[in-house]
């Protein structure tokens, strides 16, 4: 059995990694040809086409944001050449609303859609330390388990309807955004009273809030190290924005995640999009006069 991945970024290429060096025969592909032809060094068939990639009974699928998984499953004929019988894992963090409307897309072909977002960063995807969240038929999730425990510590299952993965994984990132806001914030403070950032960040991870979460962005704010970026600011706006339409898809009211978006987009219009969403410490250190 051969098994389809496509998109190889950040995330994408390092899981499909996992796939390959657990034995699973893997098909891959790329927007770009570099990630798939490495892969093909590692064992990987590459191809050009993404539907190519389609015709097995399993796909999974790691692509950067709704607009992707758009041009790639409708306009380049993945959803089209994905078998009757077959599952398709979709990895990304998409909209809540896509991950319902591919749903219902794939039912009507006979097709299995499971929604499989996860978190970690690259290092912890390279790992095969990801928590994937889970959502969809449970027959089907059975199917991929064995190539969830490929890239990923833990699988967080969250019932049949695969939109609810998606929930998760954007308040899951919600969460994120707001501990990097507030440790930027809570930075700028000190060093408005002579505190050096270093020196805060290290006592506040390493007592109150020593989660890795903390410890790991903390770091990167202590240390003004936002290239190259582990997750750009760009994608957390998207984030922060997809989890803003669940909420007002729910009439769920969400005034912090407001206060994060307007400061990523203070992130991006200083031309820090490329960098890490832990920019936001140099936001906060403008809005205080001290950059």
């Amino acid at each position: 059995m051969t098994l389809g991945f496509l998109g190889l970024g950040t995330m994408g290429r390092p899981m499909a990694s996992n796939l390959l060096r657990a034995g699973f025969a893997t098909t891959v592909w790329n927007r770009g040809p570099a990630p798939a032809q490495a892969l093909a060094r590692e064992g990987a068939i590459a191809v050009d086409a993404p539907a190519q990639a389609a015709t097995g009974p399993l796909l999974f699928s790691m692509l950067a944001d709704d607009a992707a998984v758009r041009e790639t499953l409708f306009g380049r004929g993945v959803l089209d050449a994905l078998p009757a019988g077959s599952v398709h894992v979709n990895m990304a963090t998409i909209s809540v609303a896509l991950a319902r409307e591919l749903h219902a897309l794939h039912a009507e072909r006979g097709v299995a859609y499971v929604a499989a977002p996860v978190l970690g960063r690259p290092d912890v995807a390279a790992a095969g330390r990801l928590n994937i969240l889970a959502a969809g038929d449970e027959r089907a999730i059975a199917r991929v388990q064995p190539m969830f425990d490929a890239m990923g510590q833990k699988t967080w299952r969250f019932g049949e309807a695969p939109e609810r993965a998606n929930a998760v994984k954007l308040a899951a990132n919600f969460c994120l955004a707001s501990a990097i806001g507030t440790m930027a914030e809570a930075s700028a403070l000190v060093q408005g009273h002579g505190v050096a950032r270093a020196d805060f960040l290290e006592m506040l991870t390493g007592t109150l809030f020593s989660a890795p979460a903390y410890q790991g962005y903390g770091k990167l704010i202590a240390e003004r190290r936002y290239r190259p970026a582990g997750f750009k600011a760009t994608l957390g706006r998207k984030d922060v924005d997809l989890a803003l339409a669940a909420a007002q898809a729910r009439t769920v009211p969400m005034p912090l995640a407001e206060l994060l978006r307007a400061a990523l987009d203070d992130a991006i219009a200083h031309g820090e999009g490329d960098a890490d969403w832990t920019v936001l410490a140099e936001v906060a250190a403008r809005r205080a006069g001290q950059a």
